[in-house]
């Protein structure tokens, strides 16, 4: 599992998911459900 480096150092889209790739950069990626809730 990861770890918090540091908070609030990308401005955040809602219904995107932000992750470190292998050199370190900061990656951006469309979720699937685009940030809502499942359906019941």
């Amino acid at each position: 599992m990861g770890k918090v480096i540091v908070k609030n150092v990308v401005d955040r889209k809602h219904g995107y998911l932000y992750y470190v790739d292998g050199k370190g950069n900061v990656c951006e990626a469309k979720m699937s459900r685009g940030g809502r809730k499942k359906k019941k």
